[in-house]
């Protein structure tokens, strides 16, 4: 399996930020990693063996990023606005500066998809549905989708809009980007188990939201025995990405 290290200035962070690619071809799978995560959280944790039947078929291309979580969502005792800044910048450092080496690194044609656990499926919600016009597809497994819980009910204009339920459920029902959201696939999957209150609780609450603005989603809520850990999210993966693809 292809194996690359990819290290590049980011103009948005001002710091050099890593890009971790598994694969040679396909579509390319965008993927957040946990919570304080860097670009090798999920090497970590054995998904690219899990995803190896695409990977070397050429189906998808896996690009794992860094995260500055540390500074926006974690820090919990920093200046909240700050904090929300930080998340901002982050946000058009994935849109402008990550995605555009991503698209010219694979080289193909078709769009990326985003995904990820965790915190990671947070920012792979805020990424697709701020930016439906540059991706294929998202899927989401245990994210929260609230930022209220990360930022203790502190709000601001810059946060709004990196809270999905909010900007989501306030959408214009005539906005643009609901059609363009129908012309995607969208799938977020969230487990009745141990560690899942909050991503149940918000799963349950974006769901609701997009379907409020007929925006056409798979929200999938699975048993009470899947817990908030990565066995499950293998599964979940796995589940998922041939309907991603558009093999269904």
């Amino acid at each position: 399996m292809n194996r690359e290290w990819i290290t590049h200035y980011s103009s948005w962070l001002e710091r050099d930020m890593n890009i971790l690619v598994h694969g040679h071809a396909g579509t390319p799978l965008i993927a957040f990693p946990c919570q304080d995560g860097k670009c090798d959280n999920w090497e970590g944790f054995q998904m690219p063996e899990t995803l190896a039947d695409y990977i070397e078929n050429g189906e998808i291309q896996l690009f794992t990023v860094d995260t500055i979580d540390l500074e926006s969502w974690s820090d919990t005792n920093g200046d909240p606005g700050w904090r929300a800044w930080m998340q901002e910048r982050y946000f058009h450092y994935i849109t402008e500066e990550a995605y555009p080496l991503i698209r010219e690194k694979n080289g193909g044609w078709q769009a990326p998809i985003v995904t990820g656990f965790s915190l990671g499926a947070t920012h792979a919600a805020i990424t697709f549905l701020r930016r439906p016009d540059l991706f294929s597809g998202v899927l989401g497994c245990s994210g929260c989708y609230d930022t209220a819980y990360f930022w203790n009910g502190f709000s601001n204009d810059t946060l709004y809009q990196n809270s999905p339920i909010a900007f989501i459920g306030n959408m214009p029902a005539d906005h643009p980007y609901i059609d363009l959201y129908n012309e995607r696939r969208i799938a977020f999957c969230v487990g009745q188990g141990a560690w899942e209150d909050e991503g149940r609780r918000t799963t349950d609450l974006l769901r609701n939201a997009m379907d409020s603005k007929g925006i056409h989603s798979w929200v999938d809520f699975w048993g009470y025995d899947v817990n908030h850990d990565w066995p499950w999210w293998r599964k979940q993966i796995h589940h998922f990405l041939p309907w991603l693809l558009y093999k269904d």
